[in-house]
């Protein structure tokens, strides 16, 4: 008799030699009291609980929904507009151009500072000078400038453009109505400056402008050059300037 007490940690006899290792398991295995299993109750009881899954609301399996197949090369990309865009002027945008400005200053002033006719005149000889605010595809506010080549603005500087001048007169800032009380006036000025440092050859900027809205060009950088040659029906104005030459120009303009 054999014993593998020195193993198991007690006696099991052994009547007879295990013909083979599984036999030895076999018999070790029940010797431990360890119950071994088939694949065919293995696979029974897998089946059982795959049935008592199925069989309970709370336990059924879900399945990811399978990805949408990819669009084919025929459908083509639905177009969206950028919900806020700021780019130059056309003369295809002179309507729109014209409705705000006219709806912001006749009811104050009574008087355009641009005509229709010259509005278009302005955006097909110098649109480079002009930049519109757009939210979703619609015009919201704009600025319109021309070239000047003289120190102070005269009354032609209402109506002519100077081309490869180092001054730009701005001629109207105005926003719609139901953008107005949001800063955005302060916003589109302010790009507009950075965005004529960008253009080679620009020196200055001026401006003509009523007594109240001095503060808020005054706040965004122009200094005052005095009274305005300039007379509009009964209305007197302050020439403003702002200065976008020297070392500050440079060093911006080389980036841009």
């Amino acid at each position: 008799m054999l014993s593998l007490g020195n193993k198991l940690g007690s006696a099991v006899p052994l009547s007879r030699k295990p013909q083979s290792d599984s036999e030895l398991h076999i018999e070790l295995c029940a010797s431990r009291s360890i119950r071994t299993f088939s694949p065919r109750r293995v696979t029974q009881g897998f089946m059982m609980a795959q049935r008592q899954v199925n069989n309970s609301p709370f336990l059924k399996p879900f399945f990811l929904k399978p990805p949408m197949c990819s669009p084919s090369h025929s459908r083509q990309r639905r177009h969206t507009l950028p919900a806020s865009e700021f780019r130059n002027l056309t003369p295809q945008d002179a309507i729109s151009v014209f409705e705000i400005e006219r709806e912001a200053f006749v009811s104050v002033s009574g008087e355009c500072p641009l005509t229709l006719k010259e509005v278009l005149n302005f955006l097909g000889q110098c649109p480079e000078l002009s930049l519109g605010w757009f939210e979703e595809g619609q015009l919201v506010a704009f600025i319109i400038g021309s070239g000047w080549d003289k120190e102070r603005l005269s009354q032609d500087a209402m109506t002519t453009h100077v081309p490869e001048t180092p001054t730009v007169h701005i001629h109207v800032l105005s926003v719609h109505r139901h953008c107005r009380q949001q800063g955005k006036g302060s916003v589109l000025l302010w790009r507009y400056l950075q965005y004529l440092r960008c253009l080679p050859g620009l020196r200055r900027a001026l401006l003509i402008c009523e007594e109240f809205l001095v503060p808020f060009y005054r706040k965004a950088g122009f200094k005052e050059k005095g009274p305005s040659a300039i007379t509009v029906a009964h209305m007197s104005f302050t020439e403003m300037e702002y200065l976008l030459g020297g070392a500050v120009f440079e060093r911006r303009n080389s980036g841009c």
